[in-house]
């Protein structure tokens, strides 16, 4: 197998299918998939689903509709829909490529570099407590790390199981390599004993895997998160004891929560797929994850995903903890929406106020102005229902808190106008200019005026005395609906 590694950039993201795509695990995504672009290279994504009793379909597909999503597109891997392999270095499925393990597993046996070890879990735990009693590092000290192979394939052909273990005994040096954010990173051999590399199952461990497969995949840069630096130090010995190349390796701090804590679950969305349920915009989170780790040349906090492209440089990551900030996450999700095409966005408000079975005009026109009306008041998509809410008919009832409202003596006479001259108004809908004006007649008619004319007429529209402001309102709300709103009020004043 060649030891030479790719001459153009390619990078991969790796992610266990075992539950949900993490803000964390989309960070480094998008981290790969940003050096990939500024570099013209391949971004590859690889399924490490060799834990089997965790990894599902399930949690396949949905961390593949996540990236989809986001608009991570890889170059190889996973097809989106089939999940079928594309590219010419498949398969792309860790489950998929036993014999390729196997056949390593052969070579590092038959080269004296790994050996059979038929140590069960109590001698290996016994070892670990005595090593713990005495101040060592609990490694597994086997006595059959000096058997011949042909030893140990007779103890096998008697039923025995055994793990394969990697040898690093002889191994008496550091291993030394330049980490792409964190600089110099030395390792001393005797920091891991003899790991193993193949369960006695027949299925192989993550380490001798992701090793294998960025060597075959030619993968020429790992970025990744720091939780995976000690993981190197095996990874670097399966490289030398195979002949290959190591590729580049950067390691980036966590993501925090408030407390400087790692991100976890307990403290809110930490799921793209919430976060999408929660109305946040995949450019959005983009953006925002982005900036949890690396920093704009110029400081810019607003940045589309091209301008990433054109500005991202693996110095700019820091080494220190980025702060998930849920405040001014909802602040950069307000502002891009706010960017987004009047069009688009009902496009994306859509699903949300249809899960609440509101029935809204279908005219583009009214879909339009109803968003640009709005959508300064809105942070997530989700806002976008109790904003509309007042437009829908079906949602409309005068409320208890109107009682009050509806018992003053000119309230009576305030409906009555406001009903008749919303009557005769000429066309369906009212611009702004016409609301004010008849609001003006109604005062005239009846001599009301501050709360004794805006509170009753605020009922008659929205079903209780306070409430967004009617101007912005009116102006989206169908004639024949005012006038049955009106006469619903005015038959409890």
């Amino acid at each position: 197998m060649s030891s030479q590694i790719s001459p153009h950039v390619r990078v991969r993201f790796a992610p266990s299918p075992t539950g949900y795509l993490h803000v964390g695990g989309a960070r480094t995504a998008l981290y790969n998939y940003l050096f990939a672009k500024k570099n013209n290279g391949k971004f590859i994504l690889r399924i490490e689903d060799t834990d089997e009793a965790r990894s599902t379909q399930e949690s396949l597909q949905g961390v593949v509709d996540d990236m989809v999503w986001l608009g991570l597109k890889w170059d190889e891997g996973v097809d989106p829909i089939t999940l079928q392999d594309v590219g010419p270095f498949g398969p792309y499925r860790q489950s998929e490529r036993l014999s390729i393990y196997k056949e390593i597993v052969e070579q590092l046996l038959n080269s004296g570099k790994a050996y059979y070890c038929f140590l069960t879990d109590q001698e290996i735990e016994k070892q670990r407590e005595e090593s713990a009693a005495a101040g060592h590092f609990a490694h597994v000290n086997s006595p059959y790390q000096d058997w011949t192979l042909e030893q140990a394939k007779v103890k096998l052909a008697a039923g025995e199981k055994a793990v394969v273990r990697f040898k690093t005994r002889e191994l008496k040096k550091d291993y030394i390599f330049n980490d792409q954010v964190r600089g110099e990173v030395k390792f001393p051999s005797d920091m891991v004993g003899d790991f193993v590399v193949l369960r006695s199952g027949g299925m192989p461990v993550y380490n001798f895997c992701c090793a294998i497969d960025d060597h075959l995949m030619k993968i020429t840069h790992v970025f990744r998160a720091e939780e995976h630096l000690p993981n190197t130090l095996r990874q670097l010995m399966i490289y030398e004891a195979m002949g290959w190349q190591a590729p580049e390796f950067g390691h980036m701090a966590l993501i925090l929560d408030e407390d400087r804590q790692k991100l976890s679950k307990r403290k809110g969305a930490v799921a793209c797929g919430q976060l999408k349920q929660e109305g946040y915009l995949p450019s959005a989170i983009l953006n925002f994850i982005a900036l949890l780790g690396w920093s704009h040349p110029e400081e810019k906090e607003i940045l589309s995903v091209e301008e990433m492209i054109q500005a991202f440089d693996i110095s700019r990551l820091n080494l220190s903890g980025a702060i998930f900030d849920r405040v001014k996450f909802k602040w950069m999700n307000a502002q891009h929406l706010r960017a987004t095409p009047n069009k688009e966005l009902w496009n994306l408000v859509q699903p949300f106020l249809a899960r609440e079975n509101m029935e809204l005009p279908q005219d583009p026109a009214w879909q339009e102005m109803s968003v640009s009306v709005f959508k300064t008041s809105m942070e997530t998509l989700v806002d976008a229902i109790e904003l509309y809410k007042p437009l829908n008919d079906k949602s409309y009832v005068v409320l208890p808190e109107a009682d009050e409202t509806l018992k003053w003596e000119p309230t009576k006479a305030v409906l009555s106008a406001w009903r008749d001259l919303v009557k005769a108004h000429p066309s369906d809908y009212m611009t702004e200019a016409e609301f004010l004006k008849i609001q003006d007649e109604v005062k005239n008619i009846t001599g009301a005026k501050g709360k004794n004319l805006f509170m009753p007429i605020r009922v008659a529209v929205i079903g209780k005395p306070h409430g967004t402001e009617l101007k912005t309102l009116v102006p989206l709300i169908k004639k024949s609906s005012l006038v049955q709103r009106a006469e619903m009020a005015l038959a409890l004043a």
